[in-house]
């Protein structure tokens, strides 16, 4: 019996020393490192950057919807046809000025002998450049305009959306981690107890003081104290490996976080319910606002539209007699207007989707602020509750420590019998797992509020 307590001993040391020494060659992260890692490597923020990059060029692009648009045109043609025009001859009426001013005819005549014209298309090309310009579009450009503004800033509010998910995510993992740490200090402390309960209980036994039945109690729980061992060593494998895919780390890689949880900051919850701070209370403001503009934009297709167009274009080719009738420039201007007269409700129908999809809008952003409002509420209350919980754990324990230091006396002076003593081990075991947990479902609650509240 001694040989295979003292076997079991070595074992343990032998794994404690094993522990140690790995976790001293792993990488130690605090949390604002963990959060770090997180921003700089998560794919989601990388997403959420890109396409608030894809939303700042399009807004530049309809921006250049102000400005002139210069465009060069050309077009060459080859064509085989050719021909002879004729004029044919005879004899014209001649006019000499009269008393008036007004050419009379003279009563003579003059004669033409007729012309003949041979022409050639052959090859002809021109050449051009326009510019265009917008005057007067209804309000389309500045709609669109907006629009585009205001999809960039709601790209700016879902990457810091998507930011505090992220940070929400490494945190819950981050303290997961140490709560696995902090539950295997327990196992180890409680099996070392019952380490140490077992060799007393032998002794006793070797010496007639204590029956058989003692010995074998304490081992029963001995051997389930190492299956709560092996099990708090997965459980920290796990949360390892968790804490590793949300900061972009490899998930075996070998890293262990510090042995406490961060510290909360305190008082920073009050009693107003206010929102105004979460990115989705500004991304809803924003669909609001675009769905407005929507509407200005289908508007624009009923109102009058000017433009003006200006360029100048270079014909060369078509031979008339061996000579090009064509081969000279010129400039021209145009004024464009248009103005919409009917079209079956095709325009005016558009128009009144859009005010629906605004009521729509509208009225999805008044839901989604009172879910919000009831989610911070909640929050608050759940904060509330978790530390009056923390505490109520905290007193267990210090009483449940007591507890069981009273009963170690009284079982080595005979007074409490084993079960008794077993039971207040337990019960020792057991607040201090509640006290490690409620602790963690603390940290849990505050982070739920923080981003309740937008102040994550």
């Amino acid at each position: 019996m001694y040989i295979m307590i003292d076997i079991k001993r070595c074992v343990l040391v032998a794994m404690a020393a094993v522990a140690v020494h790995a976790a001293s060659a792993q990488e130690v992260l605090t949390m604002e490192q963990c959060r770090t890692l997180a921003l700089q490597h998560n794919k989601k923020i990388a997403a959420a950057k890109m396409q608030t990059a894809s939303a700042q060029y399009m807004r530049k692009s309809y921006k250049a919807l102000y400005l002139p648009d210069f465009s060069a045109s050309g077009n060459a043609l080859y064509h085989t046809a050719d021909g002879v025009l004729s004029i044919p001859g005879g004899n014209l009426p001649t006019f000499v000025p009269g008393a008036d001013g007004k050419p009379q005819f003279d009563g003579r005549y003059a004669l033409f002998p007729g012309m003949d014209f041979d022409y050639k298309i052959g090859f002809v090309y021109s050449a051009g450049v326009q510019v265009k310009q917008p005057i007067y579009q209804g309000g389309k450009i500045i709609a669109a305009n907006r629009i585009a503004r205001l999809t960039e800033q709601m790209s700016v509010e879902n990457e810091r959306l998507t930011a505090s998910e992220v940070i929400l995510n490494t945190e819950n993992a981050y303290v997961l981690m140490v709560k696995a740490l902090e539950l295997q200090k327990v196992a180890v402390k409680y099996n070392s107890l019952l380490t140490e309960l077992l060799k007393n209980v032998q002794s006793a036994y070797r010496h007639g003081l204590k029956p058989q039945n003692d010995v074998l109690k304490v081992q029963v729980k001995l051997n389930e104290s190492e299956l709560q061992l092996r099990k708090a060593e997965n459980a920290i494998r796990l949360a390892r490996m968790n804490l590793c895919h949300c900061i972009g780390r490899q998930l075996i890689d070998e890293i262990t976080v510090a042995d406490s949880l961060p510290a909360l900051v305190a008082g920073v919850e009050s009693g107003v319910l206010d929102i105004t701070a979460r990115p989705e209370y500004a991304i809803l403001e924003k669909k609001v606002a675009i769905a407005e503009q929507q509407v200005k934009l289908n508007r624009s297709e009923l109102l009058p539209k000017v433009g003006v167009q200006a360029g100048y274009a270079y014909t060369h080719g078509v031979k008339v007699r061996d000579n090009y009738l064509f081969d000279n420039g010129g400039f021209s201007v145009l004024l464009n207007v248009q103005v919409p007269l009917f079209h079956f409700g095709e325009r005016s129908n558009k128009v009144r989707s859009a005010r629906a999809a605004l009521q729509q809008q509208q009225l999805e952003q008044q839901s989604l602020n009172e879910m919000m409002t009831l989610e911070l509420a909640q929050a608050l209350n759940n904060l509330d509750e978790a530390r009056m919980e923390c505490e109520i754990a905290d007193r267990s324990l210090a009483q449940a420590d007591e507890n069981r230091r009273l009963s170690d006396s009284q079982y080595r002076v005979g007074l409490e019998t084993l079960s008794d003593n077993l039971e207040a081990q337990v019960l020792w075991q057991q607040a201090y797992e509640t006290q490690i947990s409620s602790r963690y479902q603390l940290y849990l609650t505050y982070l739920a509020y923080q981003k309740a509240a937008g102040k994550l």
